[in-house]
C-alpha cells in the first residue's frame, strides 16, 4: 500500500491512498487544479483515483470537491449528514436587508397593478366603468406578503441555482452536482476495489466527521488517518492500533495558540473537545495509548499561525523516544505547502 499527502493544514488538505489496484482520495481541500498538480509532482495519476472519500465538511476538506470529481468523474463517499451539510453550504444563499425587502414588496404590488387593466380587458366579462375600482393585489396575496414579512432588519433568501428568473436567463449549473454519490455510517465496514475501509467518529465541530482505517484485502497492511478531532477518545485509540502508516494531526502549541494573534473565540473553539489536538495531545497518546506498531507517523495539520514544526516534531520524538519498543518509527511532518513523498509499504 502506499499514502501519499498532498497537503495538510487549515488552508488544504487531501491524501492519497493507494493500493496495487485502488487509489482513493482522501479530502479534496485544495482546487481541482492544485489536486492535480500535486498528485502529478508526487508521481499519482489522477485518472487512477476510483473515488473521493470526504472526513467532513469544512472548506480545508471540500474546497475543490465538487469541480475534481465532476472531472474525473469519479463517486464521491460521505456520510449522509456529511453530505447534507456539504450541499447546505455550496448553495447559493441571497442576502437582503429590510430596506430592500420592502422595495421589492412595492414592485410586485406595482407589476401586479399593472397587470390587472390587461386581465380585464381580455376577459369575456363585460367591464363596467362604474363599478371599478382601482387595481391592487388580491387580499389573499397581501396576506401572505405580509405573513412573510421578516422579523429582523436583515432577511436571508435560499435560492436553488439551478432554477432560472422569469425572463428565461439560462439556469446555472447545479454547485451541488457530483457524478455519483455514496453513503457510509462511521463503525460498519465497507470497501473501495480491494480496500477495506473502516470509518470511525472523532470529536469535531461538524456534522458526522471521520476518521479512516484503510487495509489491503490482499498485504493485510493497514493505515489510518486521524486529523481535526479535538481529544483522543476510546474509539479512537482503539481504532489506531495495528497501523502501519499512521496521519495523525498535531495542530498547536498550547502557548503560541494562547498568545497568538487569532481572536480570543476562535482559541476557545481550538481548544475545544471538538477543535484540534495541540502537540502536548498528540505526545500524550504516543507515550501512553500507542502501541507502537507503525512503521511511519506523520504528524499533520500543523497550524502555521499557532505552530513550528519543530515542535511538534520535538514534542512526538519525546514521546516515543523513551520507549525502547518504538525507536523503530519513523516520523515525518506534512506539509501544507507542498506534497510528501509516498510512504510505501
Amino acid at each position: 500500500m502506499r499514502m501519499t499527502v498532498l497537503a495538510s493544514g487549515s488552508k488544504g488538505n487531501s491524501t492519497v491512498i493507494a493500493s496495487a489496484n485502488t487509489q482513493i482520495l482522501v479530502d479534496a481541500g485544495l482546487s481541482c487544479r492544485e489536486i492535480l498538480k500535486r498528485m502529478r509532482l508526487a508521481g499519482e495519476d489522477p485518472a487512477a483515483l476510483s473515488a473521493i472519500l470526504i472526513t467532513h465538511e469544512h472548506q480545508d476538506h471540500v474546497a475543490g470537491l465538487a469541480t475534481l470529481a465532476r472531472r474525473l468523474r469519479i463517486p464521491v463517499y460521505f456520510t449522509e449528514p456529511t453530505h447534507r451539510a456539504w450541499v447546505r453550504m455550496v448553495t447559493p444563499r441571497t442576502t437582503m436587508t429590510y430596506a430592500q425587502w420592502l422595495d421589492q414588496l412595492q414592485a410586485e404590488r406595482e407589476a401586479r397593478a399593472q397587470a390587472m387593466p390587461a386581465r380585464q380587458a381580455t376577459s369575456p366579462q363585460r367591464y363596467h366603468p362604474e363599478h371599478s375600482v382601482t387595481p391592487g393585489p388580491p387580499a389573499s396575496s397581501l396576506a401572505d406578503a405580509e405573513r412573510r414579512r421578516p422579523e429582523d432588519p436583515a432577511i436571508q433568501l435560499q435560492a436553488s441555482a439551478s432554477d432560472a428568473d422569469d425572463e428565461g436567463d439560462t439556469p446555472k449549473p447545479d454547485p451541488s452536482s457530483l457524478p455519483a454519490v455514496e453513503y457510509f455510517h462511521s463503525g460498519a465496514n465497507f470497501s473501495i476495489g480491494d480496500i477495506s475501509i473502516t470509518p470511525f467518529t472523532i470529536p469535531h465541530d461538524a456534522a458526522d466527521p471521520c476518521g479512516f482505517v484503510f487495509e489491503s484485502h490482499t498485504e493485510r497492511i493497514r493505515m489510518a488517518v486521524a486529523t481535526d478531532l479535538g481529544y483522543m477518545p476510546p474509539n479512537v485509540k482503539a481504532a489506531l492500533r495495528r497501523i502501519d502508516v499512521l496521519l495523525l494531526e498535531s495542530n498547536h502549541d498550547l502557548d503560541m495558540l494562547r498568545d497568538g494573534p487569532y481572536p480570543w473565540s476562535v482559541k476557545q473553539r481550538v481548544l475545544s473537545r471538538v477543535g484540534h489536538l495541540s502537540n502536548h495531545a498528540t505526545a500524550e497518546f504516543l507515550a501512553r495509548d500507542y502501541d507502537g506498531s507503525a512503521a511511519w507517523i506523520v504528524l499533520g495539520h500543523l497550524s502555521e499561525q499557532n505552530n513550528d514544526p519543530s515542535l511538534a516534531l520535538i514534542s512526538a520524538e519525546q514521546a516515543i523516544g523513551g520507549r525502547m519498543t518504538l525507536l523503530g518509527n519513523r516520523l515525518l511532518l506534512a506539509s501544507q505547502a507542498a506534497p510528501l513523498a509516498p510512504i510505501c509499504v
